[in-house]
């Protein structure tokens, strides 16, 4: 079974048909790890072959708290994986064209290795994600009647008013509290265990995500009365699509704050004596990120080599940032793509498959110095 680092996020997949046991009669169920590109959980859990005590006891990294909860509420945890899958995801669009694009290394137990390592904007971003997509997943389950302990949000009842005029509480209410509360206490169980700088860190970022979350709470309604009027209207409060909350965060990413531990340590101080205002609902981070340029195992960079980037961009997804300076390779390849589409009734749309050819271009490899070669 894999070991876990400090701060970092355990990557397992745990079935019951792997699971054995000893001589002894102990339980042991193998991790399997994969690498962020593929589909994956943190917690993916198959309880009932061998009840919720053997799988939670044999999923690595877990703290005491953490393996409670997961005892306590089985089917809670399975959509926390859920949730993983949900922000591993968002995490990767949001980065599709950076240097670091959510990425980490193979044979690493953690999602995101040695990124997680170090107190960077990386790790504020994921740490935050991360929460938030617990929190979405929660809620979500909570609303759709997956989970025994939650339901629709009972507090909105009764007449209410906003903008247009005043309306019915109705319908399903997404319960975003209960999922704050859930994600709180599982989440942030880890951190409360250590008092240092990283610890402050990860618990400031991991609020942030969960309130990202009910930041875009949307009013729902629907219309009663004659021909569809709007004389009578029920309503309830539903998430937004969880793009909305990466949009966020990635904003936030962009403007995080360098912080250092204050003398007593039970919070922050900002490094800037000049930025301004509180960073309460700022992303903070300790140190400096690596340039992600070239393959570093210990800073948990891969390098940009043969990473595609786009000739005409000047942004961060163009040849001269994604490559860091070091050129281009260009490859002409051939694509197929649907093409001359026609609208046949009824009701279907019929396209050709046409063949073009593209230029894909590719980072060149960091150039070894010359006198490696030498040696």
């Amino acid at each position: 079974m894999c070991c876990h680092e400090e701060h970092g996020f355990t990557l397992v997949h745990v079935s019951p048909s792997a699971c054995s046991a000893n001589t002894q009669g102990a339980w042991h169920c193998p991790s399997q790890k994969s690498t962020i590109g593929s589909p994956m959980i943190i917690i993916s859990l198959y309880i009932g072959a061998l009840g919720t005590r053997v799988i939670c006891d044999n999923i690595p990294g877990l703290v005491n708290k953490q393996r409670q909860l997961c005892q306590r509420h089985p089917d809670l945890m399975q959509s926390v994986g859920e949730g993983a899958k949900e922000w591993i995801r968002e995490c990767q669009h949001q980065f599709r064209h950076h240097r670091w694009n959510c990425s980490t290394m193979d044979r690493d137990h953690t999602v995101f290795g040695r990124v997680m390592l170090r107190s960077s904007r990386e790790a504020a971003f994921v740490y935050a994600i991360s929460s938030a997509g617990v929190v979405y997943a929660i809620t979500r389950s909570c609303s759709q009647g997956e989970l025994r302990i939650c339901n629709c949000d009972s507090h909105k009842r009764g007449r209410a008013s906003d903008g247009t005029g005043d309306f019915d509480w109705g319908g399903c209410s997404d319960n975003i509290n209960y999922g704050i509360k859930f994600a709180k206490e599982f989440v942030d169980a880890r951190e409360r265990m250590v008092k240092d700088a990283r610890a402050l860190m990860n618990l400031h970022n991991n609020r942030c995500g969960r309130m990202a979350v009910k930041r875009f709470m949307k009013l729902e309604c629907k219309c009663h009365g004659v021909s569809g009027s709007c004389a009578l209207r029920t309503c309830w409060l539903a998430m937004s699509d969880f793009r909305r909350t990466g949009d966020y965060l990635r904003k936030k990413y962009n403007t995080a704050v360098e912080v250092t531990m204050n003398q007593d340590g039970t919070g922050f101080t900002v490094v800037d004596k000049d930025l301004k205002g509180n960073p309460k609902n700022d992303l903070v981070y300790v140190e400096h990120s690596p340039d992600y340029c070239h393959m570093d195992r210990t800073a948990g960079s891969l390098g940009t080599a043969g990473r595609v980037c786009n000739k005409s961009s000047r942004g961060m997804d163009g040849c001269e940032v994604m490559c860091c300076g070091r050129g281009y390779d260009t490859m002409r390849v051939k694509r197929v793509t649907k093409c001359e589409c026609k609208f046949k009734w009824c009701c279907a749309v019929e396209c050709k498959d046409c063949e073009e050819t593209v230029d894909v271009h590719t980072c060149k490899p960091h150039k070894r110095p010359d006198w490696l070669d030498l040696t």
